[in-house]
């Protein structure tokens, strides 16, 4: 009932206009499986979302409550407005989820620095259902002062942060720098970027929290993952079909173990439906069912296609850096946050550092991570500040680049100073091609 609903929605959106209308024709839902029904429609690119992203409304613009773009790291900005159905879906699924672990006597502090993303006004709007107090101070520039919000988090007693890794990670840089205490929390709900086990205990380590991944999802789809009470993120199928693309094809999830790039079709979103839309996602389904109770299928992020660094000597992913970089006990030296940048068969790593490390830990590291990359020289450099990095300019920019590769036409100039100051005479060093200027 809900597909057939949202269909007919989308016949409305020009978007849809060649392939929706015809299969409402055939009046095949209701008599055929799930699968089949959506395997008559074409599956919807980033690509062709991002041209077209105004073709997919049903309703007239003046129609909407806000109006958001996406944050732009994944490629060109696709309109991403909010109506009442959006709003009202989101916050009863992510609410929902949440009560079972936070309660009314909880402090929330959301950290999202984008004028034009709406997961902060999203966020105010669960703890308001959840009858939780939250705060969202700015902060006075991207890489700056935490001043004002370390203040509030000790003055007001806040024990959840929800935000996204680097901007958590950069403010504990900030307190180190400054010689103030790292805040500490109870939880953190953390959202936005490739998160995992290695990520989650080191986050858990210098905050003293339980680290999860609070939610999944992205501006155009809204949420389409929650946090449990056990930490595991769930896929929200009242609102959504999902399936999930590889070299085999496409499937439905159905709740057994699979993995691949996840495709999303919007059940709630009838102001702005987007069917067998491709994420860019990969995730992995987890067959076993919750001890939370729950039976909504289980997933995990992988990260998206883009995440994945593939050289010729292999792939190599987040996780499998993390868990090298953030072992524990291998130095009295805690690497706080890290990026790499990369210029031909040259990598460098550039980190921030509790302490100021002696001499040689920047070597015995860089030993401790080559075998990740066997066809490149690896060196590793501390800097004082890691700058997120994205598409968007620096002072929109709300989600951590972990990668930079400086064969992208433009990546130079996304360097601050500091950083490519010492790329520049790292790379220099080391008799490469001389770096521009």
């Amino acid at each position: 009932m809900k597909l057939r609903e949202i269909l007919v929605a989308a016949s409305r959106a020009e978007l849809y206009a060649e392939s929706v209308p015809a299969l409402l024709a055939n009046d095949v839902i209701g008599t055929r499986p799930l699968g089949d029904v959506l395997g008559e429609l074409p599956l919807l690119s980033k690509s062709d979302l991002s041209a077209r992203s105004h073709a997919a409304f049903t309703v007239p613009l003046s129609d909407f409550l806000h109006y958001y773009e996406t944050s732009g790291t994944t490629g060109p900005a696709s309109a991403a407005p909010k109506a009442d159905d959006d709003l009202i879906v989101n916050t009863l699924n992510i609410g929902e989820m949440w009560a079972r672990l936070l309660s009314p006597d909880d402090i929330a502090l959301i950290l999202i620095i984008g004028p034009l993303a709406p997961a902060p006004y999203q966020f105010e709007k669960v703890f308001e259902y959840l009858g939780i107090t939250s705060l969202r101070p700015s902060v006075d520039y991207i890489d700056g002062d935490y001043s004002t919000v370390l203040r509030l988090i000790g003055e007001l007693s806040v024990n959840v942060f929800v935000g996204a890794p680097s901007r958590l990670l950069a403010m504990i840089q900030f307190a180190v720098r400054q010689g103030l205490p790292v805040p500490r929390f109870d939880r953190l709900l953390l959202i936005a970027e490739q998160t995992g086990p290695a990520s989650l205990r080191h986050l858990s380590h210098l905050t003293g929290a339980q680290a999860m991944v609070g939610s999944f999802g992205s501006s155009e789809t809204g949420t389409t993952g929650v946090v449990c009470e056990r930490g595991q993120l769930h896929l929200q199928s009242q609102s959504y079909v999902f399936e999930l693309l590889d070299e085999q094809g496409v499937r439905l999830v159905d709740g057994s173990a699979d993995s691949g790039e996840l495709v999303v079709t919007t059940l709630d979103l009838l102001s702005r439906p987007l069917l067998r839309y491709r994420t860019g996602d990969l995730i992995e389904i987890d067959g076993r069912p919750c001890t939370c109770g729950l039976a909504l299928p289980v997933m995990r992020t992988s990260g998206r296609q883009s995440d994945v660094l593939a050289f010729s000597s292999g792939a190599v992913h987040q996780e499998d850096l993390e868990s090298v970089l953030w072992a524990d006990g291998l130095s009295d030296t805690t690497i706080l946050n890290y990026m790499l940048v990369i210029h031909e068969d040259e990598i460098v790593c550039l980190v921030t550092t509790d302490v100021l490390p002696d001499s040689g830990w920047a070597d015995r590291t860089a030993r401790r991570i080559a075998h990740l990359f066997p066809c490149h020289h690896l060196t590793v450099r501390p800097v004082e500040v890691l700058s997120p990095l994205t598409t968007l300019s620096g002072d929109l920019g709300w989600k951590l680049s972990r990668v930079l590769d400086l064969g992208d036409t433009g990546a130079w100039s996304r360097l601050p100073a500091s950083m490519s100051h010492v790329v520049k005479e790292t790379l220099e060093s080391r008799g490469v091609l001389k770096c521009p200027r």
